[in-house]
């Protein structure tokens, strides 16, 4: 089944309209999502709308609201929220341009692929992509979608575009008032070489590959093995789990360093090989 768009416009440069599709670059499918279910029947639960002291309401008694104090909300209907959504435009406006280093990592929420909507519209794709990667630039705008208006950053991506939806300034805590407690002071020199030494000797391309979420793939098995199961009870695997510490809960920071450091390079190395006795 080919992949639905989740949004169809054109990206424009001052006098230049580039007809694009963007297409979300993640799958949510990927996560397992559990229904909570009525063990005596197998019948799934569902919810019903109830009021605190009221009981269950009918549909059209429910209204939006905004808690303003404790308990005190401010009531508005749909048609009043209706009223100040932003227009859905069809065009993307590139009103910015930074270095590609001056956004932190926090501000970036979610990737979306974009490609040109036909042959007409290539060559002029193919400039903008470029024109970005030669420039080291990303380049800023905001869309207009569903009633909201998102911030976002457009950069190369292969021979196409990566659009990144972005947080706004007010939706991002700062993190210096999270680290008050966290002391200033430069560490020791030795102990910064080892953990030096010891990133080197772990350090390795990116491959998103070799990681994969345990737990996701524990209960795949689990509900693989209780589907194909007479029984509602399935045998759980026993999993490893690290030795509990034994002693002192103080860490010997120099020695776990120097171990670490001593085991990861004796992985590296080849097996020594044994000396070959000469016959008298």
């Amino acid at each position: 089944m080919a992949a639905r768009a989740y949004w169809q416009g054109q990206i424009r440069l001052a006098l230049v309209s580039i007809p694009v599709e963007i297409y979300a670059a993640t799958r949510s499918g990927a996560k397992i999502a559990f229904r909570q279910i009525h063990e005596p029947s197998g019948k799934p639960i569902s919810y019903e709308k109830v009021a605190e002291g009221v009981g269950p309401v009918d549909k059209d008694d429910i209204i939006s609201g905004y808690e303003v104090s404790k308990g005190n909300y401010v009531l508005l209907e749909d048609r009043e929220i209706e009223a100040v959504k932003i227009e859905s435009k069809k065009t993307l406006e590139l009103v910015q341009f930074v270095k590609a280093d001056e956004i932190d990592p926090l501000y970036f929420e979610k990737p979306y692929y974009v490609t040109p909507a036909d042959d007409l519209a290539e060559e002029a794709f193919v400039v903008l992509r470029e024109a970005l990667r030669k420039a080291g630039k990303i380049g800023l705008g905001q869309l207009s979608i569903r009633g909201s208006e998102k911030l976002v950053a457009l950069k190369p991506c292969g021979k196409g575009l990566l659009l990144e939806t972005l947080r706004y300034a007010d939706e991002v805590r700062k993190g210096q008032s999270f680290f008050t407690e966290v002391s200033g002071e430069k560490p020791r020199a030795d102990l910064l070489d080892l953990a030096a030494t010891l990133i080197e000797q772990r350090s390795a391309p990116f491959d998103p590959g070799e990681f994969h979420d345990r737990y996701a793939d524990a209960l795949r098995k689990l509900i693989d093995r209780k589907a194909k199961s007479k029984s509602k009870k399935a045998i759980l695997e026993d999993t490893e789990e690290p030795a509990p510490r034994s002693g002192s809960n103080v860490i010997d920071l120099m020695a776990a360093l120097k171990k670490s450091v001593g085991e990861t390079g004796d992985a590296k190395k080849p097996a020594a090989k044994k000396p070959v006795r000469k016959r008298a």
